[in-house]
């Protein structure tokens, strides 16, 4: 019986600046009460999963929804691996401005392309690309390795990093990876073969 792992793919809850509906990027913001909540459904969700290990981001909204996911859970004590490698794409020039009043001064098809495609950067910020050349190196030499290894593995990050690990398992193009939105809190869960392959693919249910 060859070892089968599972790795579950959660982004933050609600930050302060998604409810103001700012761009974030690298700005530390915490969650917020919805946030919370959000967290608490997430570890409702997957009391049922017992991990090996739990991986997240520098940024405190991240690290803030896994502590509440690993408390529902009753997993407190799970080994954490904390690294900048899996932080949200910094969004440069645009961090912190109101995401309306953006669209209204470059246009929204312009802001749609920074925020959804794969290599357009925002001015003096990542793209896509630039975001998957720092998070799929870390995925790659830590997180896969462990599912691979038949570990249950829980990884708590941001939209834009999580996609990035995402088009890598699904081998989605450029075009495909701009129609996919990952919610806040809702859990993706893979099963992974040893050649680090998809078995299966579940997407979280909650409303």
């Amino acid at each position: 019986m060859t070892a089968m792992g599972k790795l579950v793919l959660v982004r933050h809850g609600q930050s302060q600046w998604n409810l103001e509906n700012r761009f974030t990027g690298w700005v530390d913001v915490p969650i917020t009460p919805l946030g919370e909540s959000e967290a608490h459904r997430a570890g409702k969700e997957l009391k049922g999963i017992k991990f090996d290990v739990a991986f997240t981001s520098e940024l405190k909204r991240a690290q803030q929804t896994l502590g509440i996911i690993l408390e529902e859970i009753g997993q407190k004590d799970l080994p954490v691996k904390k690294d900048k490698a899996l932080n949200e794409r910094h969004y440069g020039d645009l961090q912190g401005l109101d995401k309306a009043e953006t669209a209204k001064k470059y246009g929204d098809a312009q802001v749609h392309i920074w925020r959804r495609s794969f290599d357009v950067q925002p001015p003096n910020g990542e793209s896509l690309k630039d975001t998957a050349a720092r998070t799929l190196p870390y995925f790659d030499a830590h997180i896969l390795p462990a599912v691979k290894a038949g570990k249950n593995v829980l990884v708590s990050a941001h939209g834009n990093s999580l996609r990035a690990i995402l088009m890598e398992l699904e081998k989605l193009t450029p075009e495909q990876i701009m129609q996919v939105n990952i919610g806040t809190c809702l859990p993706i869960y893979y099963d992974i073969g040893p050649k680090g392959e998809v078995l299966k693919k579940t997407a979280s249910t909650a409303a």
